[in-house]
């Protein structure tokens, strides 16, 4: 048989302009392409580790000793979070868009027993698992979490601190404070605020783990490294239960990150094959987190969202969301149904926005790692020329006039 050569793979330049992964900083890929053919157990590789966890920590705000991250995406973040949840234990799970509903699905089949997987094995009723379910665009409400969790006293809730899909921020101090009150060991989905929003974890005392991803607020390149943050209580947990995974189990990962026994020790010890060139990518962009600072970061998210929500509701769109690093928007009325055509346009002239993923379809447009006038400009241009050569007509001034107000 005669091999089928294909050409080198060549992917141009595009805007990043939805919800995720962003466009990685160009120091970033430079420390990734400059890195040596290092072989994961070296020593500037294992410095390397050992640097980002105490970067990690001090991005979040946290002095919790298991705080590391995890070779993948976010979904590899969430994997380790969720590996404590054994079958049968309870869980109070809250959703409210694409992502915390796939979230809710991971707990269920973390939690269900062999006959409950036996039964439906793709989509597991656990019994021991209530799903609170929120429509789409709504957040997730401090009097939401405390009715459930004061209903049904489980051992683990769940909640997205910001959901994606929907654009919407969720009330993360009405979370901790319910579980508190109850007993209750939080896990928050924080995948799409950290890097974006200033906040510290520690100040939230009733969450137990936090999972994130590197290709949205750390702008990173997407398969290097998840954080993750586990308390005290949720490592005992951990100790007393197992679980059923060894990649993803919390206790053997933190040892590669020279984290043993709730201690930070010299260098650590092999679990999984890391790349020495991951590793120097991830380790830039948390040098260019902290070099910033989240204060300043999280300023310039706000004030360029609000640039780009009035601009596109000069367009006639309605904006829906209220995450800092996201729009969600419906179109005008006369382009409605047409979300699809739009993003697909949009995506052929190398403007990358998103649909959303759930119904209703509205589009999202994302500012990640976009976080200047004339990015924010160059957006709500690329947008503006789509929307006209679907037939809509914009006043131009109404949207100039937009810009310029937030601007000043």
């Amino acid at each position: 048989m005669t091999a089928l050569l294909y050409p080198p793979l060549e992917i141009p330049e595009t805007l990043a302009a939805g919800p995720g992964p962003g466009n990685t900083d160009a120091r970033v890929l430079a420390a990734f392409a400059r890195a040596g053919v290092a072989d994961h157990m070296q020593a500037d590789v294992l410095r390397g580790m050992v640097e980002c966890k105490h970067m990690l920590r001090q991005i979040w705000g946290t002095a919790n000793t298991y705080t590391f991250a995890v070779a993948g995406t976010g979904w590899s973040a969430l994997d380790t979070m969720f590996s404590a949840v054994m079958p049968g234990d309870t869980v109070v799970a809250f959703a409210n868009g694409t992502f915390s509903g796939i979230d809710a699905l991971a707990l269920r089949i973390k939690a269900a027993t062999p006959q409950e997987h036996a039964a439906n094995p793709m989509d597991p009723d656990a019994a021991s698992v209530t799903v609170v379910n929120v429509p789409h665009g709504q957040s997730v409400k401090g009097d939401q979490i405390e009715a459930a969790l004061a209903a049904h006293k489980p051992k683990w809730a769940f909640m997205a601190h910001w959901e994606t899909g929907s654009g919407r921020m969720n009330d993360l101090k009405g979370f901790s404070d319910a579980c508190v009150k109850h007993g209750v060991m939080g896990l928050i989905d924080a995948v799409s605020s950290l890097g974006v929003e200033d906040f510290s974890i520690d100040d939230y005392p009733g969450i137990a783990g936090w999972a994130s991803c590197p290709q949205k607020g750390l702008c990173c390149l997407p398969l290097t490294y998840a954080p993750v943050s586990f308390s005290d209580a949720y490592i005992e947990s951990l100790k007393a239960s197992g679980a059923y995974s060894f990649v993803h189990n919390p206790i053997f990962e933190a040892r590669h990150w020279a984290i043993v026994d709730g201690q930070d020790v010299e260098k650590g010890s092999y679990h999984r094959t890391h790349s020495g060139y991951a590793v120097a990518a991830f380790h830039e962009s948390l040098r260019l987190t902290l070099q910033e600072t989240l204060a300043v970061r999280a300023a310039k998210y706000r004030r360029f969202e609000a640039m780009l929500r009035d601009a596109v509701t000069a367009m006639g769109c309605e904006v829906t969301s209220d995450m800092t690093s996201l729009v969600v928007l419906n179109l005008p009325a006369s382009l409605a149904g047409r979300e699809m055509d739009l993003v697909q346009a949009c995506r052929a002239d190398g403007f990358g926005i998103w649909p959303t993923l759930s119904a209703p379809v509205q589009v999202r447009i994302g500012i990640l790692n976009q976080l200047s006038e004339a990015a924010v400009h160059d957006i709500v241009s690329r947008f503006a020329a789509a929307l006209r050569k679907m037939g809509a007509t914009l006043d131009q001034s109404a949207i100039d006039s937009a810009l310029s107000l937030e601007a000043a």
